[in-house]
């Protein structure tokens, strides 16, 4: 978009690798169903479908566990989108090079739990895959594939498992599946995923309920999450009153001690519990271009201050190495680049 017209405000979410975490702590009949509901609902169309399993090795070297989703994934009955009775679709047209790349070779050490087949080639209706031994830093570990095929990676432990989910250049969505309160509670610590999800498929956001957006390459512009607070407000523009940046430390305190640092329930469900949490960015470079609101830097460097943000000023946005804000106005050709 921003090839055709450089100066545009561009506000996205875009793909993912998503996966889904089990533990040897889940209740593993609620983890298969949640694999195949997140894998191949919609065909694993949806960007927030999980693409990934990423089991702990006592779940992995399970062979009941696998028989259990191999029995599964083979009871997913697939045709045609206007059959009621259809649980996984036709994907959209003839498969993209990666996706037939991903139904129909294996990477070294894969094997197939069970292989996807084109069953109608003029409506493009794959039955579901599964690949075991996807190994780290392989192909189809990082490589985002919108089709009806699930990869298994085998995790040593907990920590494990999160370093291999957090290894693609995505965030989108994730879950874990695990009783163990504290396992939960250390990976929503970790994971980098826009959408995180505990004990439940990790597809079907809701608005409000799960306002929807990720982290690093999910996320294009300022970052606020669709369906969530703050997002109107995205489209704006605000000008700074005289003496902001003066005045505003308690204020800005305030606001980020008792609101924005504190997971909050808007929903307030009983059925579940749907937390809306704000992480603060690891750092961030400011561009101050032509026209920037006086005060409004060093109202932003007080916001960074109070969050904990570190924050380096540069002077264009090719410098910068990380999330870029930029004050003020940019020239397009600086913008394209």
């Amino acid at each position: 978009f921003r090839g055709w017209k450089p100066s545009i405000r561009v506000l996205a979410e875009t793909s993912g690798k998503n996966a889904l975490v089990v533990t040897a702590a889940a209740d593993e009949d609620a983890a298969i169903r949640d694999l195949v509901k997140s894998a191949f609902g919609h065909a694993g169309q949806k960007c927030s479908a999980a693409s990934l399993g990423i089991l702990e090795a006592s779940v992995y070297d399970d062979p009941s566990f696998m028989r259990r989703l191999a029995d599964a994934v083979r009871s997913v009955r697939v045709g045609p989108a206007d059959d009621l009775s259809t649980m996984t679709g036709p994907i959209v047209g003839t498969p993209s090079p990666k996706l037939h790349r991903a139904l129909t070779t294996l990477e070294a050490g894969e094997r197939w739990l069970v292989e996807p087949v084109c069953v109608d080639p003029q409506r493009h209706v794959w039955t579901p895959g599964v690949k075991t031994g996807v190994r780290p830093g392989s192909w189809f570990h990082l490589a985002e594939c919108f089709g009806p095929v699930l990869g298994l990676m085998r995790a040593d432990s907990l920590d494990h498992a999160i370093e291999l989910q957090n290894a693609t250049e995505f965030g989108l969505t994730g879950g874990i599946h695990s009783l163990d309160e504290h396992e939960v509670a250390h990976w929503l610590e970790r994971v980098e995923v826009g959408n995180a999800y505990v004990n439940r498929h990790i597809t079907g956001a809701v608005v409000q309920r799960q306002p929807f957006g990720g982290w690093k390459r999910s996320s294009v512009g300022c970052g606020p999450k669709a369906g969530g607070p703050a997002y109107v407000e995205a489209f704006g523009t605000w000008t700074v009153r005289d003496g902001a940046a003066r005045d505003g430390r308690d204020e800005l305190r305030a606001t980020w001690e008792q609101h924005l640092a504190v997971p909050h329930d808007p929903s307030g469900l009983a059925c579940e519990r749907n937390e809306l949490r704000h992480v603060p960015l690891p750092a961030v470079d400011v561009v101050v271009g032509d026209g920037a609101a006086p005060g409004a830097l060093e109202l932003a460097l007080l916001a960074a201050e109070v969050v904990g943000v570190p924050v380096r000023v540069v002077a264009r946005p090719d410098e910068a190495r990380g999330r870029v804000r930029v004050i003020g106005a940019v020239p397009d050709h600086v913008l394209a680049a």
